[in-house]
């Protein structure tokens, strides 16, 4: 087990440091420069060299990375060109939103694809199987900027139950914060519904057909008691491994989402740097998500090792 952990660790540390000298390439393929924002009607060449000078993108890419890396060690993301925000308070403010977007996703995702996963697999092919089966399939085929704008007609416009735009923050009122959530937490939730429950679904019908599921019913065990202690741990591996993809994609369906309902989150603020050339908030953004997936994935990996041992290969 400590091998195997050690072994995930470096792969780990070798993968973020791939990440970053894309992320760190990828946002300087970027059309224009900082300059042109921050002069406006003072974009003269004597100015705008005066200006790279400052923030030292007068100097060979190499040697910008080398400082940007070296900063980002010393937990120093740099700050903001146009406003001078601290690009580690931008993301410690926004990521907050993507987390709790993320989380309520999830918690209804499961407790709406586990249960119903559960109750089909023990009766396959009946008609709430094949309703549940037909539901889900149209949920993949609904991404989130389609499922956004009908709730928000139907909920918000139409019904008047939820806002259209904007939240409350949670530390100034949670109930006001998990009632406006609800809405964008939904629109990209669909599709974890629909994958979820189709992989547990399909599993738990495999497991069921083993040999020790066979002796269990043998002993007359109960059908709930086979299915929750022996069948359904053993049905997890496609669910967690999905759940871990899944939820680093999430961030993207949540950068999404947040643009239509107007809140303020890491994918408001990513579009707001990329329109306004501002560098180094986009790649404190873009290193952050892309570090919070790798990472999110290696956590799945060590939770299958808690799961079932056997997938440690020493």
């Amino acid at each position: 087990m400590t091998r195997y952990l050690i072994r995930r660790l470096i792969q780990l540390v070798v993968i973020c440091f791939i990440i970053s000298i894309l992320v760190f390439l990828l946002v300087h393929l970027l059309p224009g420069d900082p300059s042109t924002t921050i002069l406006g009607g003072n974009d003269t060449p004597q100015n705008r060299a005066i200006i790279l000078k400052q923030l030292g993108l007068d100097t060979p890419l190499w040697h910008q990375y080398w400082v940007w890396l070296t900063n980002v060690f010393h937990g120093n993301l740099g700050e903001s060109y146009l406003n001078h925000q601290s690009v580690d308070s931008i993301i410690a403010n926004d990521y907050q939103v993507d987390l709790e977007l993320i989380i309520i996703s999830q918690v209804i995702a499961f407790a709406v694809a586990i249960p119903l996963a559960l109750f089909t697999a023990r009766r396959p092919n009946r008609p709430a199987d094949n309703t549940a089966t037909t539901g889900t399939f149209g949920l993949l085929a609904l991404p989130p900027f389609v499922i956004a704008p009908i709730m928000v007609a139907v909920f918000a416009v139409g019904l008047h139950w939820f806002p259209s735009t904007g939240y409350v923050p949670f530390t100034q009122d949670p109930l006001t914060n998990l009632h406006d959530m609800i809405l964008p937490a939904l629109a990209i939730t669909a599709g974890s519904i629909a994958i979820y429950y189709r992989l547990l679904r399909s599993d738990l019908i495999s497991t069921l057909q083993e040999d020790f599921i066979t002796m269990a019913r043998s002993k007359g065990l109960s059908d709930r008691y086979i299915m929750m202690r022996h069948a359904f741990r053993p049905s997890l591996f496609s669910l967690m491994a999905a759940a871990g993809v899944n939820i680093g994609t999430l961030i993207a369906g949540t950068f999404i989402v947040e643009w239509l309902f107007a809140i303020s989150g890491l994918g408001y603020s990513l579009v707001n740097a990329v329109e306004q050339n501002d560098y180094l908030v986009v790649q404190g953004i873009t290193l952050v998500v892309a570090v919070s997936f790798v990472v999110i994935n290696f956590i799945v990996d060590f939770l299958f090792t808690v799961v079932d041992p056997r997938v440690v290969r020493e």
